[in-house]
Parts: C-alpha cells; sequence; structure tokens
C-alpha cells in the first residue's frame, strides 16, 4: 500500500487554490500608496506623498478583515502582506522624512569644523534606524502571532509609526513650514518612532471591541468629550491626525507608568499575613490536643 505524503499533499493542494485575489488586491493597493509616497517625496510634494501612507494604512487594514470576512485567509498573504508593510510604514516613511528634513542634517558637515562629521550623518542614520526597527518589528509580530495577546500589541505598531511621522510632515508642510527649520524635532520623532516599535511597552490593539455590544453611557460622554478636545487643538486634518498618532504613541509608555504604580500595591497585599497570623507576618504555631488533655506539638 503507497503512503501519501501530507507535505506533498499540502503543496498539490496550495497550487489548485492559488492565490486569492480580493485580499491580496488591496495588499497591492497599499503597496502602491507608499511606493507612490515616496515617489512624490522625491519630487518635493511631501503632503500629498504623507497622505498616501495614511490610505496605505486603511488599506493594510481592510485586506485582513476582508480575507477573514471572505475565508480566503492563507500563508501567502500572510507574506505578502508583511512585505507590504515593510514598504508602506517602514521604506516609505522613512524617506519621506529624510527628504523632507533629515538630509539638512548633512549641511552641518560643511562647516569645516572635523568635529561636525557624525552631526552630517545623523539624519540618514535615524532614517535607517527608524526602517530597520520597522523589519525588526514586522518579524517579531510574525514570529509571535500564535502566542500574543490579541488585545495589545508589542511594541508600537509599523502603521501607527507611520502614521506618527507621515503626520507630523503633514502638518508642518500644511503651513510651509521647511523641514530644515524643524530637523531636530523630526530626528527626535522619528528615533521615538523607531525604537517604539522594538520596545516591549504595550500598545491597546482594539481586537477585542465588538460593535454590536451595548456600551455604558459614560462610554458615550467619553468619546464626546475626547473629540471635543481634539477638535480643540486641531484645526486640520492633518493636524488631528498628528494629535491622535502622538496620543496613542505615549499610550503605551502611560500604560507601562500605571500598571507599575499598581504593582506595588498588588504585591503588598500578596505578601500581607493572612488573618490571625502573628506581627510582622509569623504565625502563632498550632497546638493539636489529644482526648486526655496532653499538647501535641
Amino acid at each position: 500500500m503507497i503512503r501519501r505524503d501530507p507535505h506533498r499533499a499540502a503543496k498539490v493542494e496550495g497550487r489548485r487554490r492559488g492565490i486569492y485575489w480580493l485580499p491580496n488586491a488591496f495588499t497591492t493597493a497599499a503597496l502602491f500608496a507608499g511606493f507612490f509616497a515616496i515617489v512624490q517625496a522625491m519630487n518635493g510634494r511631501f503632503e500629498v506623498a504623507a497622505a498616501a501612507i495614511f490610505i496605505a494604512g486603511i488599506l493594510d487594514g481592510l485586506d485582513g478583515r476582508v480575507a477573514r470576512w471572505t475565508r480566503t485567509q492563507s500563508a501567502f498573504g500572510a507574506e505578502y502582506d508583511s512585505l507590504s508593510d515593510m514598504v508602506s510604514f517602514g521604506v516609505a516613511p522613512a524617506l519621506v522624512v529624510y527628504v523632507w528634513a533629515l538630509k539638512d542634517f548633512s549641511h552641518l558637515g560643511e562647516v569645516g569644523n572635523k568635529s561636525h562629521w557624525m552631526l552630517s550623518r545623523l539624519g540618514w542614520v535615524a532614517a535607517f534606524i527608524y526602517c530597520a526597527c520597522a523589519a525588526l518589528r514586522l518579524a517579531r509580530f510574525n514570529t509571535q502571532l500564535d502566542i500574543a495577546d490579541k488585545r495589545y500589541f508589542t511594541g508600537l505598531p509599523s502603521p501607527a509609526a507611520a502614521s506618527l511621522v507621515a503626520s507630523l510632515v503633514w502638518a508642518f508642510s500644511l503651513y510651509q513650514v521647511e523641514g530644515g527649520d524643524v530637523m531636530w524635532l523630526a530626528w527626535i520623532v522619528t528615533m521615538f518612532a523607531g525604537f517604539s516599535m522594538v520596545s516591549n511597552f504595550r500598545f491597546y490593539s482594539g481586537k477585542d471591541i465588538n460593535l454590536r455590544k451595548a456600551v455604558s453611557f459614560r462610554v458615550i460622554v467619553g468619546t464626546a468629550i475626547g473629540v471635543g478636545l481634539l477638535s480643540l487643538v486641531a484645526d486640520t486634518l492633518a493636524e488631528l491626525l498628528l494629535a491622535v498618532s502622538v496620543l496613542y504613541a505615549l499610550s503605551g509608555y502611560v500604560m507601562s507608568f500605571v500598571d507599575r504604580l499598581r504593582k506595588p500595591g498588588a504585591r503588598a497585599a500578596a505578601l500581607a499575613p493572612p488573618d490571625g497570623a502573628g506581627e510582622a507576618g509569623t504565625s502563632v504555631p498550632t497546638v493539636a490536643v489529644d482526648p486526655s488533655g496532653d499538647p501535641k506539638h
């Protein structure tokens, strides 16, 4: 009797099924948006480049949902999505912010002072660090996909990091602010976004939100207040996206700080002596008495 090779059967089945075109079409569109952002940044159209990165983020969020709705998930789609994310949220934001502001660090080495040779390289070093951190973030996400808590992301998600960088470029470009005038701010934001992606801080994913589930009245009031406060500081869409990106990027650090404040109290409660224990955590020795009245220690 000839036994069937399960690995060969899986390969044949994979060739029969082919590639699902609908979710991969969204992934391709997201990839195109990231590539389009790079081209527009090279042409000096930074507002369009930043907007293209946000469009890539929307398309990236749709491809996975379309695959789940249509039951067309596949290993090919997951790998293709990661490669698309690397271009749209890794390479594209790094190049956009570099062309907009970080390339002006090269002028610091033109003053004739040899001590400034390192300063002239800070721009492309920051862009590379961001790009490398995005690749590491995606690789870690893929390897921990089956064991990670779905409610939280470990490290800032690459789309959120890209939106932070892109919204900064978009907001300042909207008011005709040259990137060279705020290159240090751009450098700090780029480095912060990069290192946040590879950090161990937890960021809320929102995957446990059920839109069909009823919520309390306080949630509705809090949402309305939050939207109102954002509208006070954001007059344009770019400013609104920048404010939301900054708040989300800081949320992981705030959650970690709050958790550390709670841990001492929880640890003290765990170490507290039970009822009836003696002072300084020492327990009172128990004494067993037999029917004759003689104590037994």
